[in-house]
C-alpha cells in the first residue's frame, strides 16, 4: 500500500521542523519533511528558501493537526509535565 503524504504545516526553517517532526513521531505519526536542498547545503535559509511542508499520511492528518494546536497553544507541553509528576 502507498500512502498519500499531505502537508500538515508549513514552517520556517529546518530547526523548528525538526522539532516538530520529533514531536509527530513521539506520538508515532510518521512525518516527511520536504524543504530546498540550498538550505541544507548552506546551512541556512532565507525567504522561500526557509520553508519547510511537514508532511504526514493523509489519514492521520486530523490528530497530526490536533497535536500542533496542542503544541502551539501550550496544551502538549502541560500534559508531558503532568505525566512527569505523577
Amino acid at each position: 500500500m502507498t500512502e498519500n503524504f499531505v502537508v500538515a504545516e508549513t514552517v520556517s526553517g529546518l530547526l523548528e521542523a525538526e522539532i516538530i517532526r520529533g514531536m509527530l513521531e513521539a506520538q508515532e505519526i510518521e512525518v516527511v519533511l520536504s524543504h530546498e536542498a540550498a538550505t541544507t547545503i548552506y546551512g541556512f535559509g532565507v525567504g522561500r528558501l526557509a520553508r519547510v511542508e511537514i508532511l504526514v499520511p493523509e489519514e492521520v492528518l486530523g490528530e497530526a493537526q490536533q497535536c500542533l494546536e496542542d503544541y502551539r497553544s501550550g496544551r502538549l507541553v502541560d500534559e508531558i509535565e503532568d505525566e512527569d509528576q505523577g
